[in-house]
């Protein structure tokens, strides 16, 4: 008996709306450009360009600033450190600089240069300037800014908000406030630090002004005054920190939502 032929089974054809994936990959197909994959197995094609700053070994110094950021909001803050997270609004520290980049001290350059003046003045036979009155300028140093407020001759001192150590500058406030001098808190020693020609500045104190500018400088004593000196009770039992990360705050509320239910339950029963 001869073998049966078997038949294959045709497949059923595609519904009229959808169209084969095969005829359109050829009909797309364009033969002015070649279709080249990239292979990124080893030693095949460059890996693309990652953001890999989370892997990164960051700098000694930049990570102990992010520590010392976190432990600042995970721990409590006592009140005399957390006073300076208060700072001078941004209007306001405007002001400010406005009016003390007017009385910067002299540089050294001009400083040389006036003496130059001064002593070829006197080598010619002149007198030398002494009606002329004392300048008034920005002063800085923190015990010079001390003895300026101990002895009351300070009308505004400002001071810097990251100070480190911070113990250097901790105490200013109170005195101040001991002393009736008005005080301020600005964010950046930096910036207090290119008033005076300098890096840094933990501190700087105006002790007077010019006829014109001190209807500004009475307006600023008058809003520090309002920030500081009469929010000075609340400033001094205002403790910081406590504040936890995210994966701590919903650990938190996960449990507080159990407890919520299971407290539910037990009055159902």
């Amino acid at each position: 008996m001869a073998p049966q032929k078997t038949q294959k089974k045709k497949v059923a054809p595609l519904p009229y709306n959808v169209k084969s994936t095969k005829a359109e990959a050829k009909k797309d197909a364009n033969p002015l450009f070649e279709r080249r994959p990239r292979k990124f197995g080893i030693g095949q094609d460059v890996q693309p360009n990652r953001d890999m700053s989370r892997y990164v070994k960051w700098p000694h110094y930049v990570r102990l600033q992010r520590q010392r950021k976190i432990l600042r909001m995970r721990l409590k803050v006592p009140p005399a450190i957390n006073q300076f997270t208060q700072t001078l609004d941004r209007n306001t520290a405007v002001q400010l600089f406005k009016l003390i980049a007017k009385y910067r001290p002299e540089t050294k350059q001009e400083k040389k240069a006036r003496l130059t003046a001064q002593a070829e003045k006197v080598a010619a036979g002149q007198k030398a300037d002494e009606s002329a009155e004392k300048p008034f300028v920005v002063k800085y140093g923190i015990n010079h800014i001390t003895s300026l407020v101990e002895s009351k001759k300070a009308q505004l001192v400002i001071i810097a908000n990251d100070v480190d150590p911070v113990e250097l500058v901790i105490w200013l406030p109170a005195l101040c406030r001991k002393m009736g001098i008005p005080y301020c808190i600005v964010k950046s020693k930096a910036r207090l630090g290119t008033v005076v020609h300098q890096k840094t500045a933990t501190a700087l104190a105006i002790t007077g002004v010019k006829p014109e500018d001190k209807q500004a400088l009475s307006a600023l004593v008058s809003a520090v005054n309002a920030n500081f000196t009469e929010k000075s009770d609340e400033i001094r039992r205002t403790w910081g920190g406590g504040v936890m990360g995210t994966k701590a705050i919903a650990k938190v509320a996960k449990r507080e939502s159990a407890a919520a239910k299971l407290a539910g339950k037990t009055k159902a029963i």
